[in-house]
């Protein structure tokens, strides 16, 4: 209790007097909603009687009268209490104590009242009664109005908004606006997909052979099997076997995870949406998928553009189409068809792209293109037609023995979609899985190191001729919101742990304060700005030293003091 801040303190006191009053601030009881501030707005009569509940996030008292706003789930309603008509000649504690004393901004109530508007043209509730339903202990971080009217203190710091989504979805309005949206993507996508006649499906999330992609999995233990299990890394396999067991199409909504970097568009755990369909070819699903991402960007922002960053992206199909050769050619000048591995790597040093003699030929190729020619596609625009050596799961190329029938999709310089003819013959398959673990051994990082022996069987059984598409749906809803970072179109990204809040002393504090605006300082430097006695300054810096929190660093020039 003693680390409390002092508001919250005090609101723990009110906590105990509304007890002492009688008044739960907790109640059980269902409370009757009638409307929301949506609808009061949208169907507005003068005079109806309401019950509205919500969020209580601010108010004007001025004597016995106060308006307020209250915040519920479809926005804010302007509310009216007057002490009068609240209590109608009865006690006056409900509102000199309760509602004046004891209530607070984040406390959610309820109201009972009727629809009127002021002389200012304002919609309002006029409050005839109110019940408390919950108490807020800690208060919200709301930015502070200032002599003139200028907000300061918002709750814009990342980090914080991002550990506390609770309080960023509360105080930040348009948060919620990107989840809303996020969640029509959603809806827009599986009705398409519906219509069309294919069937939403769920597959494994712990997998006993981590398959589908290269990446580093999660691994953890069955106890009861006593067996390692991976974390899923893709869902493709499995959606290939219900593909030979006679679906036509087939799709899911797949959370993945890999035990991977984190960066501003990648995320340990992801959403990815996977389709396949029997009988198509990736010709198709480019046809398809360009339709698809049209009717998307129209359900979710009610036309096909949308804009990222200093961008304007059009969704409108059709996409313009360019194979991987023609492409690395254009930016290059290289020409990579009928190179051989040794030729490509040269050009690869050549442009100034770091290399090493773990990467095979596919590996470098994807090198020259992620560096010289990906980030120029801002339109959405098809790659197509990748070397045999990035594509192990995908069909060899109808014309060209060398590639193979995939396309990535890439809109402001980034892949958003990958699909393929899938490949449907087993003895091809299993050798190409063979030559992965060739690579993988050689320390190819790109490489699975996996073989799924199952998912050989399923195709010896026959598999027909398919097209697959995986779309990574955090970065789409990243460019059809206009948000840069992954962290912003997910509820709650991973986070390191939160480092435990620590009783210091007050020398400690002021230490810390001097640290923090110098980041690092000279042992005797630090010492003559604290004004610390001999005593204390040694007590103090082994306070930091022992709670973690500083560090001293012995270098040539001396001995130096630095924030863990």
């Amino acid at each position: 209790m003693s680390q409390l801040s002092e508001q919250e303190l005090v609101r723990r006191d009110k906590l105990a007097k509304l007890r002492e009053l009688g008044i739960n601030p907790y109640p059980a009881d269902l409370y009757p909603l009638t409307h929301l501030s949506s609808k009061i707005k949208k169907e507005f009569k003068e005079g109806e009687k309401v019950n509205i509940a919500g969020r209580l996030m601010s108010r004007r008292i001025q004597g016995n009268a106060s308006f307020a706003e209250l915040q519920d789930s479809e926005g804010r309603i302007q509310v009216y209490f007057n002490r009068d008509e609240i209590c109608a000649g009865e006690d006056k504690t409900k509102y000199n104590e309760v509602y004046k004393k004891l209530l607070d901004i984040g406390d959610f109530i309820g109201i009972e009242g009727e629809l009127f508007t002021t002389k200012v043209g304002q919609k309002s509730v006029r409050v005839t009664n109110f019940t408390l339903l919950s108490k807020a202990l800690k208060p919200l971080p709301l930015p502070k109005e200032d002599a003139d009217g200028n907000l300061h203190d918002a709750f814009n710091d990342p980090e914080l908004r991002y550990r506390q989504r609770y309080a960023d979805l509360v105080v930040n309005p348009k948060v919620k606006e990107v989840f809303v949206k996020r969640t029509k993507l959603f809806n827009a996508m599986r009705s398409f997909f519906n219509e069309a006649g294919y069937f939403e499906v769920e597959t494994p999330i712990l997998q006993p052979i981590p398959g589908g992609a290269a990446a580093r999995p999660f691994t953890t233990h069955h106890n009861s099997l006593d067996i390692p299990l991976y974390m899923r890394i893709a869902n493709e396999l499995y959606l290939k076997r219900l593909i030979v067991g006679g679906f036509d199409g087939v799709y899911e909504f797949s959370k993945n995870f890999r035990n991977e970097g984190m960066d501003r568009t990648h995320n340990p755990e992801f959403t990815a949406m996977e389709i396949y369909v029997s009988y198509k070819d990736y010709n198709w699903m480019m046809d398809f998928c360009e339709r698809l991402l049209e009717h998307c960007a129209i359900a979710v922002n009610g036309t096909s553009k949308a804009t990222f960053g200093e961008h304007e992206i059009d969704f409108k199909a059709p996409y313009a189409r360019v194979t991987m050769a023609d492409s690395i050619k254009h930016f290059t000048g290289f020409d990579i068809s009928d190179k051989s591995e040794d030729e490509i790597r040269e050009a690869a040093k050549g442009m100034g792209i770091a290399v090493d003699a773990t990467m095979g030929k596919g590996k470098l190729i994807d090198e020259i293109f992620g560096e010289k020619c990906e980030g120029n596609y801002i339109q959405p625009t098809y790659i197509t037609d990748y070397p045999k050596e990035m594509s192990p799961l995908c069909k060899e190329h109808r014309d060209n023995p060398e590639l193979t029938e995939r396309f990535e999709l890439m809109v402001c310089g980034k892949e958003i979609a990958n699909a393929y003819s899938e490949l449907n013959d087993p003895i091809d398959q299993r050798e190409r899985f063979e030559h992965q673990l060739k690579l993988a051994a050689k320390g190819d990082d790109e490489a699975t190191e996996f073989i799924d022996h199952d998912f050989l069987r399923a195709l010896e059984y026959g598999m027909p001729p398919t097209s697959g598409m995986g779309i990574g749906m955090d970065r789409l809803i990243m460019f059809l919101t206009n948000n840069q970072s992954i962290q912003e179109v997910l509820f709650f990204p991973q986070m390191r742990p939160e480092k435990k809040a620590l009783a210091i002393s007050e020398e400690a504090k002021d230490v810390l304060k001097i640290l923090k605006a110098a980041e690092k300082l000279a042992l005797n430097d630090l010492k003559g700005k604290s004004g610390l006695s001999n005593k204390k300054w040694d007590k103090t810096i082994k306070e930091l030293t022992k709670n973690n929190l500083a560090k001293v660093n012995k270098t040539e020039d001396g001995l130096f003091v630095e924030i863990v």
